[in-house]
């Protein structure tokens, strides 16, 4: 595959517009949850996603990563790969749910202080159907069809948004009516994708216990696979320790308003969720199938314009927070001061996705879990330093740091390995920038005097990265004056 500066934004623009458009609906449903539940309530709703979570991680055995890294090589059947992928993680998905069935009372109450068998269905239902989700929507991105992509997400929120409406009505101020939110719609929208994928590949026949010349062997595929379960479970820690932690040294409030400024991350976080849609098939592709004379300028490029535009969006978003803060009600007014070390999460985590990409391309995945190791224990220590004093700005802080740590480690085993000329200087000056703005944003209480001061940090980034924004002008005005010969 051979993209121009064009095709490369116009695929991304297929991956964005579902996400944007399910943003726009996010901004409609989180103040329609926040101002019906109580923060209490709203905290158990992270204990759920959380504990999905790691159940998944587990389950995965890393081998969603090993469907992206072997689905582009040469004669393989990817029919075969997906259900080689899908049958173990399946496998264990069920054992692990069964244990958790037999033992629903004790897991509920550690989890929610509540019990009952819808909640325990409901948490089995979801762990269970996201591993057919994570494959099935993979073979989608991976086929690099945005658009079918985008509006899948658009349904999945279209849906949530309805189920929202139809239990608050019979449910009220309860936890469940998110569970039921989120878990149906995962069910439709994932039972219509696997009949989708049984219909397009039925004529082609398979044995998963017969190997062809050009198979992936059980052995290859788990040996690349399984060193990323320490990575998955790094990047768990990083979305739920800051939230287990302020449960076990506050409560389920002040749970509740730091998952409700985690709500807010949503601006940044669509754009993370779509570049790593976007960007993982793209980069896989053309390492297999170009030169690094080729591979390596590109990658550089798109580095230091997606570094300029995630952190753009952070400094917009920091300044911009009292004014979004507003659609979560009164009640969660102090996520206020959660929200700027917060935003460093997702613009660190859209950056390791490019850097990491190189430990990927050549193998060498183990190298990663020294990262994810280091990062476990700044967040561990991080929480247990700040949560107590601090609560939710606390979680923050040691969420921001953890993620500096491990873009800095992971990001020096990938260059070493497969080193791409990238300009950090550029991106570090403009971090620091932010982290300081940061400080002062997280401990003032004047909101006038915090805008003005974003709105001037985020010049200075402006001036920084000057030639880059020239350079996004130029593609812009490409892509612009193409679409005008097309019509």
């Amino acid at each position: 595959m051979k993209e121009n500066k064009g095709s490369v934004f116009k695929s991304f623009l297929e991956y964005f517009y579902g996400n944007f458009i399910v943003l726009l609906l996010g901004l409609i449903s989180l103040p329609l949850i926040t101002r019906v539940m109580t923060e209490a309530e709203y905290g158990r709703t992270s204990m759920f996603q959380s504990a999905v979570s790691v159940v998944y991680i587990f389950a995965i055995l890393g081998l969603d990563q090993g469907y992206i890294r072997f689905f582009y090589q040469d004669k393989i059947s990817r029919k075969k790969l997906f259900y080689q992928c899908l049958f173990p993680s399946l496998l264990l998905i069920v054992i692990v749910s069964l244990i958790y069935f037999a033992f629903s009372s004790v897991f509920n109450n550690f989890l929610f202080e509540r019990d009952g068998l819808d909640i325990t269905l409901l948490v089995v239902g979801y762990a269970v159907t996201s591993i057919f989700e994570r494959f099935l929507f993979l073979n989608i991105r991976m086929d690099q069809n945005g658009k079918l992509y985008s509006n899948l997400n658009i349904l999945s929120k279209v849906l949530y948004i309805a189920f929202i409406f139809i239990f608050t009505s019979i449910l009220g101020d309860d936890f469940r009516v998110v569970l039921y939110a989120l878990t149906l719609p995962l069910f439709i929208v994932t039972l219509g994708l696997f009949l989708r994928f049984v219909k397009i590949n039925h004529k082609e026949k398979i044995s998963l216990l017969r190997a062809n010349e050009n198979d992936i062997s059980w052995n290859e595929l788990l040996k690349y696979s399984v060193p990323f379960i320490p990575m998955l479970l790094m990047e768990w820690l990083l979305s739920s320790m800051d939230k287990w932690s302020i449960r076990i040294f506050n409560d389920f409030s002040e749970t509740g308003i730091y998952a409700a400024a985690m709500q807010i991350m949503v601006i940044i976080l669509t754009i993370k969720i779509t570049f790593v849609a976007f960007w993982s098939p793209i980069a896989m592709d053309k390492y297999e199938n170009e030169s690094e004379e080729v591979c390596k300028p590109f990658f550089a490029d798109m580095f230091l314009k997606v570094q300029f535009l995630a952190l753009s969006l952070a400094f917009l978003l920091t300044s911009l927070r009292g004014v979004v803060v507003l659609i979560l009600g009164q009640r969660y007014r102090s996520a206020i001061k959660i929200i700027p070390f917060l935003a460093l999460m997702p613009v660190l985590s859209i950056m390791f996705e490019m850097t990491g990409q190189g430990v990927k391309f050549v193998k060498k995945v183990k190298y990663l879990n020294y990262a994810s190791l280091a990062a476990i224990i700044t967040n561990l220590v991080g929480n247990t330093l700040f949560v107590p004093k601090y609560k939710g700005v606390g979680a923050a802080l040691a969420t921001a740091i953890t993620y500096i740590v491990y873009f800095t480690i992971g990001t020096y085993f990938a260059n070493k390995f497969y080193p791409v000329q990238y300009k950090f200087k550029t991106f570090i000056l403009s971090l620091v920038i932010y982290s300081l703005y940061a400080c002062f944003a997280t401990y003032t209480d004047n909101q006038i005097i915090s805008f003005a001061a974003g709105i001037f940090v985020f010049l200075i980034h402006l001036i920084i990265n000057r030639k880059v924004i020239k350079a996004l002008f130029d593609t812009a005005m490409d892509v612009f004056i193409k679409l005008r010969k097309r019509q």
